[in-house]
């Protein structure tokens, strides 16, 4: 019999506030995957631009993009107009935003409207004081390479926008499903990872624990990291179980079959059974973790759920540090600038260079060098060649052509 010692001990903490949106189709499908039952507490919204798609969404909350601007016609697989929709309606995402401590954004890239207004959404929840934690999947290369590189385009923005970005590379799936597999079931099963996902991060912060994973610590870990986060979430029951949970982590397609462990800087790792939870379990998962990642920060927690009974199941978030992707392109700018210059001076130089006259008949006449000063371009510096049929039309003409002087 607990004490109420022990029964304050075990009593959850004051649950953050959660808010579950789907955006797009893809997003809105992955929504209503959701078991709402396990979701208690959370809200649900959906964020489209296609009213009619809205119309048959589950979700408790319905926000449409849809304006006079696009006559109807939605995003229309650009994510330009997804993009702009969702920016002329900023105050209205920021205020479907407020109040909430975690905003989770499900999505599908690669098309319009998760393309375009997810990464939008993404800043207006990071603006409203949320922590910002997008779920998204990429299409299979089967679908184009223009959705392709939509997707990849719109996973730089979220990565930029959010504080960490979870993503399944749709085409991983093909290991672990064979031909037979219809089209429905495939997209099903890619959906059922992410949907895993999301059940993880919210039993992490929802549920207490005997070594509590507090909410401040998931935010430490990825707040603004602004990586691509990996992530998994994986049950085992039976003798073995720890043993299974174990080999599911390092075989995980999110964890890119352990590599992602490998290439972390800090790694949290949750153990959730029932009161048959044993510290050998405990030891065993997180020794094996450990071989993984020996130079990461390591964060744990363990927790009882008598609902698991037999059942232990293993939350695992691998975080690393992001690069600055705000001075990227200005360093690349700056290179491509400062070779531009040097191999303009180098060609004006080398044409300039006094050569040896000869005596041979038909000798031509040899361009000498001028005391020209190199002048900087000032505000144009930095702003690309002018090029036509592949000649730089910035270098003088005669130096492109070797036209001698007088």
């Amino acid at each position: 019999m607990q004490t109420p010692e022990q029964d304050s001990f075990l009593a959850a903490p004051s649950a953050p506030s959660v808010k579950i949106f789907g955006v797009g189709n893809a997003g809105d499908a992955l929504l209503g995957a959701l078991a709402r039952a396990e979701f208690a507490g959370a809200q649900f919204l959906a964020v489209n631009a296609d009213a009619a798609a809205l119309a048959a969404s589950s979700a408790t909350v319905k926000i449409n993009l849809e304006s006079k601007l696009m006559r109807g016609l939605g995003s229309g697989g650009d994510p330009e107009r997804g993009r702009a929709l969702a920016e002329e309606q900023f105050s209205t995402l920021k205020s479907a935003c407020e109040g909430a401590n975690v905003v989770f954004i499900l999505a599908g890239l690669g098309g319009g409207a998760g393309s375009g207004i997810s990464p939008v959404l993404a800043k207006a929840a990071r603006e409203a004081g949320a922590l910002v934690l997008a779920f998204v999947t990429l299409p299979f290369e089967c679908e184009g390479n223009r959705r392709e590189a939509q997707a990849l385009a719109a996973l730089e923005q979220l990565k930029s926008a959010a504080d960490g970005v979870i993503c399944l590379p749709s085409q991983k799936i093909f290991k672990l499903i064979d031909e037979n597999t219809s089209l429905v079931e495939t997209f099903k099963f890619t959906g059922g990872f992410l949907v895993e996902g999301v059940r993880g991060v919210w039993q992490l912060i929802s549920r207490p624990g005997l070594i509590q994973v507090h909410f401040a610590d998931l935010c430490a870990l990825i707040r603004d990291r602004h990586a691509e986060n990996a992530f998994c979430f994986v049950e085992a029951s039976g003798p073995g179980r720890a043993r299974e949970v174990v080999e599911k982590i390092l075989a995980h397609p999110l964890l890119d079959e352990g590599r992602a462990l490998a290439e972390s800087d800090a790694v949290l790792v949750s153990l959730t059974a029932g009161k048959d939870l044993s510290m050998a379990e405990v030891n065993r998962v997180m020794e094996s973790v450990k071989r993984q990642c020996s130079h990461a920060q390591i964060i744990m927690g363990a927790g009882v759920d008598a609902a698991l009974k037999e059942k232990l199941g293993v939350t695992v978030i691998a975080a690393k540090h992001g690069s600055q992707p705000a001075t990227a392109p200005t360093s690349v700018t700056a290179r491509t600038t400062e070779t531009r210059t040097a191999n303009a001076v180098a060609a004006h130089r080398e044409a300039a260079l006094p050569r040896t006259r000869t005596r041979k008949t038909g000798s031509k006449a040899v361009q000498g060098q001028l005391p020209l000063n190199i002048v900087s371009k000032g505000r144009f510096d930095k702003s690309e060649p002018t090029k036509h049929n592949g000649e730089d039309l910035d270098i003088p003409t005669f130096i492109r052509r070797g036209v001698p002087l007088n």
